[in-house]
């Protein structure tokens, strides 16, 4: 059986940068950079410009993977699209994606498929488990995974949604999954959900139990009230099962595979909260040396921070042939996970 490796990166953000001091300045919400820093780590973060979506971030991070990978376009079997902030409600951003990045034009166009995961913080992971077994199995040679987000254009950016709009920023990742015979690569993953939490994280955004599914005035213009327009967070109650999942997570991927935490050579984390992060490095004893972050430039970009560190840590040196890297991370759903990869 074939094996499944990381073969290329690449990561694009918008290039606006919004300060934590920038969020009172602008749009004058009731905070400052101390408040935000010292809940998060979070010192800055990228929003795009109206007219942008997920799709087009998606661009220049995908074209970047592709080419680190060493094949081109028409050899990828796969997209996989993961994103809370996707184009539109439907179809999933990933036919956009493949539209944008030329595949379906020319002489010889390459209809790849298009899977979209909605599973937000953790959508790395899980798409990451979906295309490497899909690798493995012999069914794709090259799968391109996509993390995008535009949280700017759905965020309550007043004093009543400081609480999340603080924390989120705009951003595009990618790799490439790639089947080799070389002993290397995806060698095992843990993913996991509770659904009893599903509205303790959430954006309802609609309805469906109404019909319509989003009520209409006389003006026939759908009415839509803030608790269903907004993200809504129970800040407590995620830290709490975040630390206690990526733990659990993180611990059961090990000892899957029969490996410590001393054989881990470096640890990328979900970057969602560095108090969240500092605290599971903590519990397990992870040396700072083997974590790498930066959640204080980007803020939490959801579906692409892992993808985000992997692009970085591969460019600055810190993430190199031959390393054991973890993988974790918990989101909303809740759902969360885990991987362990001989790069």
């Amino acid at each position: 059986m074939p094996n499944a490796y990381i073969s290329g990166s690449g990561m694009y953000v918008p290039e606006t940068v919004i300060k934590n001091d920038d969020l009172k300045k602008i749009y004058g919400i009731d905070t400052d950079h101390e408040w935000i820093h010292k809940r998060s780590g979070i010192e800055e973060r990228r929003f795009a410009p109206e007219g942008v979506n997920a799709s087009d971030l998606a661009v220049p991070a995908a074209k970047q993977a592709v080419e680190d990978a060493g094949i081109e376009m028409k050899d990828l079997d796969m997209i996989i699209f993961g994103t809370l902030s996707p184009d539109a409600i439907f179809p999933g951003s990933g036919v956009y994606l493949q539209q944008k990045l030329g595949l379906c034009d020319g002489p010889n166009p390459n209809f790849v498929p298009c899977l979209d995961v909605r599973n937000q913080c953790s959508a790395f992971i899980y798409s990451l488990a979906t295309a490497a077994s899909m690798v493995k199995a012999g069914g794709c040679k090259n799968v391109l995974i996509v993390g995008a987000e535009c949280h700017s254009a759905a965020m309550d950016m007043s004093t009543r949604g400081r609480q999340v709009s603080s924390l989120f920023g705009d951003a595009a990742a990618a790799v490439v999954v790639s089947q080799t015979e070389e002993d290397r690569g995806v060698r095992g993953w843990y993913l996991g959900a509770d659904g009893r939490y599903a509205d303790s994280l959430c954006l309802k955004g609609w309805d469906m139990r109404r019909r319509p599914y989003i009520p209409v005035g006389d003006d026939d213009c759908g009415r839509v009230t803030p608790e269903m327009m907004w993200p809504y967070m129970e800040g407590k109650l995620v830290f709490r099962n975040a630390v206690e999942r990526m733990i659990q997570s993180l611990m059961k991927a090990c000892s899957d595979h029969e490996i410590t935490r001393d054989d881990i050579d470096l640890f990328l984390f979900h970057q969602a909260n560095m108090r969240i992060n500092q605290y599971v490095a903590d519990q397990i004893g992870i040396p700072e040396d083997r974590l790498v972050h930066n959640l204080h430039k980007y803020g939490n970009t959801t579906a692409a921070t892992i993808p985000l560190l992997i692009a970085e840590a591969t460019r600055n040196g810190k993430l190199e042939r031959g390393m054991k890297v973890a993988m974790v991370a918990f989101g909303s759903g809740f759902t969360w996970g885990s991987a362990i990869v001989d790069w």
